[in-house]
């Protein structure tokens, strides 16, 4: 008997460890490959020099995407990323969306800069925070983004980490945009949220309910709201989001000022958005292997 438990307790040490190794044995939900599929097939998002689709990723256990989607500029290619990003179809789609609608408006409004490029991270098979017993985290689907930094037409980089609590203009800046995501998003993070979060912001589609109504967006800011919600800004590609006839087009920055009603600072004429050469995408660094992400460890 004696002899028993010891076998029964060797073996549970042993499955211990392999979780804590990152081995995983539970399997995909359906519900994300429907979704995945109806996303795809919707036309929300177009394979394009920016967006191109990558070969399946499957597991282990329940990680990964029928048909992964390796982003390397948002906006019709016109704000890149500092290295290439592996997400799914629908968060390719509210991605897109929310820098469109929001994320570039914001950065005319509060700088009269374009925004031109990202850092963010994205694929990730773990577990939420990177801890050994957890819910998996929607990394882990390619249903997330951490947002770490910007850089903008004028030349000026910004993290996140710093402009979070960095002059007003960048304060005002980061909270816009981190509110307004609660419009595009189930899950948003951001520095104040837990430490898990002071240095970026974190998004996501996870499904809080199976109706799809449960948001959790942290900290509650207590900020005038200055780019207007949109009516389809919650709707997901796959599951209730129909795109316009044209796809989802650049939002013109210039009417976003007059629908807020503040005008920009001072500044020149901004110059037209101009898509990036795709010669330019050798430049970025290659896709990370499983090992190695690119994205922050210890992150939802």
């Amino acid at each position: 008997m004696v002899h028993h438990h010891i076998q029964r307790g060797i073996v549970l040490a042993a499955l211990l460890v392999l979780v804590g190794c990152g081995m995983r044995f539970d399997s995909r939900a359906p519900w994300r490959d429907e979704v995945e599929a109806k996303c795809l097939s919707s036309g929300a998002v177009k394979m394009s020099a920016y967006v191109e689709p990558m070969n399946r990723i499957d597991g282990p256990g329940a990680c990964g995407m029928q048909q992964p989607l390796r982003v390397s500029a948002f906006a019709n290619g016109t704000i890149g990323l500092t290295s290439r990003a592996t997400m799914s179809c629908s968060a390719v789609s509210s991605v897109n969306r929310w820098i469109t609608e929001v994320v570039e408006p914001a950065a005319v409004l509060y700088y009269h800069q374009h925004v031109t490029a990202m850092t963010v991270g994205s694929y990730s098979c773990r577990n939420q925070d990177s801890k050994w017993i957890a819910n998996i985290s929607e990394h882990a689907f390619g249903n997330a983004v951490d947002v770490m930094g910007f850089k903008f037409s004028d030349g000026r980089s910004m993290s996140v980490v710093n402009g979070w609590k960095g002059d007003a203009r960048d304060q005002a800046f980061l909270r816009e945009i981190a509110m307004d995501a609660c419009d595009y998003f189930t899950t948003v993070l951001a520095p104040g949220s837990d430490s898990y979060h002071a240095n970026h912001i974190h998004v996501d589609l996870s499904r809080h309910d199976s109706a799809w109504q449960r948001h959790v967006c942290q900290p509650k800011l207590q900020i005038a709201r200055r780019i207007p919600a949109r009516a389809d800004a919650s709707k997901i590609a796959g599951l209730n989001y129909t795109p316009p006839s044209g796809g989802d087009a650049v939002v013109q920055v210039a009417s976003a000022e007059s629908m807020i009603g503040v005008p920009a600072p001072a500044a020149a004429p901004l110059p037209p958005m101009r898509p990036i050469d795709p010669k330019t995408l050798a430049l970025l660094p290659p896709e990370p292997d499983d090992t190695d992400d690119g994205d922050f460890k210890g992150v939802y």
